[in-house]
């Protein structure tokens, strides 16, 4: 049978399967994937838990005529597999290979680009409403896992779904976590659905029973909807989502092929907007991920018979995120007014250790990173010591609330930063490289990048003793192997100051965050040339030190800026413009960082080599233009 199912080329393939098949079919789905993901890494648990939903989906449903929207893309595997993807599958993530994601460019059968949370309904409803000015005739559906549904924009989407009252199918992929354990009064609702699976089919059942009395039936049923009305919050379990304006279906059991063949095909038949409840195991089929769902959202390369990494890991050499979890848990020892908040990520940024020690001390508000800015605002302004630990690419979704919540009243808020730069295999969607850019257009803020784990710590400690609002901003992944200071050695910095690492003479090289060490490196490399240049760890993007940025460039007369950030409005633009402040006109200035484009995806070092984020990416930058100068 696995030679059948690798032979699938479009979801076309399938459709003559018999239950049975498309039982094997899911079986031989999940080993695909399981056997790909231990060799590439990925997001192997949630896309286990959505094998069935997704065949039902292309079984019913002709994409790519029909629209199916997945929401993240976490879930998305399996749809891949079945599109046409599958010789391609074993590059996924890879540089030069498939997305980890749904991509327009990628595939006619991902009609929406996903990455990041909640989306996946406004985008839906969009294309249905097009479908409806266009007299186009064509099924559209979003999967939405149960985390994405705390997200607010998911219930601003089903508001205006439902006064629209376009036809239009969601799926809710309930499977009781997103990244970790859900969170909130979604995640307790939906918990209550589960546990009434029969009111749908009661209700279904009572309708037709009384609109089939002779002659009074219709009346009744019309009296019956008004009581209804009224009764509804007591006995219908999916009232959050009839009040919403769609057709709730469900609770069903996600993983039976022939129940959500069933549904999919009544549901086409239903007008207006539906939601289908789906209930589903996330990392169903491999025992690691059924048992530990949080670990294998994310998983790197593994052996399939123990579970065990098969990267190798230098554990001497700490986690940034795990310092900067340290280094809260030691400030808040001091200070009972820090208070850490997580957008559904306390292990991604490395928050549980802070969440075992001080567990009413943080606060998990979900995939809500709007919320989780202004609350924090409204901790700071009522004197508490917030500190939000978001990934820098999810921070964009909160522009405005930073903006105008926390840094127009100038609260002290410290947000923590990480995956800032370049982040890897899961491309543009969640490279942080735009951090440095927004939020230096904002007024009031101070934006700060360690060198180093061992300056992240007087960073944070610093962050805390400004009383005003900081960002810091951290890579992925692990330090660079320094000393790292007690906290009686953790220094406040002087705000706005650089430091001078290397001397020179003949040029300086100005660097912010990771670009540091490999700058130093470059300026060793560059003295085998006879050329001399110093090295600046700036530490502050903002406010800049333009004292140290004017006097070398009267000095040098040449300047090279580095930074993992884009060039447009980051770091190297704040030099530029503090040499046009300084009315100084006779130095050479270069910016070293990423193109003014997105960034695919792909391992971290080989994006860094080719975007000339590296030592010898810098020397080759000087001696070109020392070349050009002489």
């Amino acid at each position: 049978m696995s030679e059948i199912f690798n032979r699938i080329k479009c979801p076309e393939d399938i459709k003559k399967f018999d239950d049975e098949q498309l039982n094997q079919l899911a079986d031989f789905l999940r080993d695909k994937i399981v056997k790909t993901i231990s060799k590439t890494g990925g997001h192997l648990a949630s896309s286990l838990g959505t094998v069935e939903i997704t065949i039902a989906l292309h079984y019913i449903f002709n994409s790519p005529h029909d629209k199916i929207i997945w929401d993240v893309g976490h879930q998305c595997y399996s749809h891949k597999l079945l599109t046409g993807r599958i010789e391609e599958f074993p590059t996924i993530r890879k540089y030069d290979g498939l997305s980890g994601f749904t991509k327009r460019y990628e595939s006619c059968h991902d009609p929406f680009g996903a990455g990041h949370s909640s989306t996946s309904i406004s985008a839906a409803l969009g294309f249905a409403r097009a479908r409806d000015h266009l007299k186009e005739d064509y099924e559209v559906i979003a999967i939405i896992g149960d985390g994405a549904m705390t997200g607010g924009m998911a219930f601003e989407a089903m508001n205006n779904a439902g006064h629209l009252k376009s036809d239009l199918i969601v799926v809710l992929n309930d499977n009781e976590m997103s990244i970790a354990k859900n969170v909130g009064a979604l995640a307790k609702h939906l918990s209550h659905l589960r546990m009434e699976p029969h009111f749908v089919k009661l209700k279904d059942s009572f309708r037709s029973i009384i609109k089939q009395i002779p002659r009074i039936g219709t009346t009744m049923l019309k009296k019956a909807e008004e009581i209804e009305e009224h009764l509804t919050y007591l006995v219908i379990p999916g009232v959050l989502f009839e009040s919403l304006g769609f057709t709730y279906l469900g609770p069903f059991d996600g993983h039976d092929i022939k129940l959500l063949n069933q549904t999919f095909k009544r549901a086409k038949n239903i007008k207006g907007p539906k939601l289908i409840h789906l209930i589903t195991q996330k990392g169903k089929g491999y025992e690691p991920a059924e048992k530990d769902a949080t670990k294998w959202h994310g998983a790197i390369p593994f052996d399939i018979q123990t579970g065990n990494g098969t990267t190798p890991l230098d554990r001497d050499i700490p986690q940034y995120s795990d310092v900067f979890c340290d280094t809260l848990i030691k400030l808040a020892e001091e200070d009972e007014r820090i208070i850490a908040i997580t957008a559904a990520m306390p292990d991604g940024t490395g928050l549980k250790p802070f969440q075992d020690k001080f567990p009413d001390r943080i606060y998990d508000v979900g995939i809500a990173e709007q919320h989780a800015v202004t609350f924090s605002a409204g901790l700071a302004a009522a004197g508490m010591r917030p500190c939000a630990a978001i990934y820098s690419t999810f921070l964009q979704r909160a522009f405005d609330q930073v903006f105008h919540d926390v840094c127009l009243q100038n609260l002290p808020v410290v947000f923590a930063l990480d995956r800032g730069g370049i982040v890897g295999e899961d491309g543009p969607t969640h490279h942080g490289l735009y951090d440095l850019s927004f939020l230096r257009a904002i007024p009031g803020i101070i934006i700060m990048a360690p060198k180093d784990e061992n300056e992240l710590q007087s960073m944070f400690k610093s962050a805390f003793d400004y009383n005003c609002p900081v960002a810091i901003r951290y890579p992925r992944g692990k330090g660079v192997g320094v000393r790292m200071d007690p906290p009686e050695e953790w220094e406040t910095l002087p705000i706005g100051r650089a430091e001078v690492l290397h001397p020179g003479f003949d040029l300086a090289i100005l660097a912010v965050g990771n670009m540091v060490y490999p700058s130093i490196l470059a300026a060793e490399k560059l003295n085998n040339y006879g050329i001399r240049a110093y090295v600046v760890n700036m530490r502050f993007i903002k406010p800049l030190d333009k004292e140290i940025v004017v006097k070398l460039a009267r000095e040098t007369k040449h300047l090279v800026t580095a930074e993992e950030n884009t060039l447009s409005g980051g770091f190297g633009s704040a030099v530029l413009e503090a040499l046009t402040e300084a009315e100084i006109r006779d130095c050479l200035v270069q910016t070293i960082g990423l193109p003014d484009m997105f960034i695919e995806h792909g391992n971290m070092n080989v994006l860094r080599e080719k975007y000339g984020l590296t030592s010898d990416g810098i020397v080759n930058v000087v001696k070109k233009s020392m070349q050009l100068a002489k």
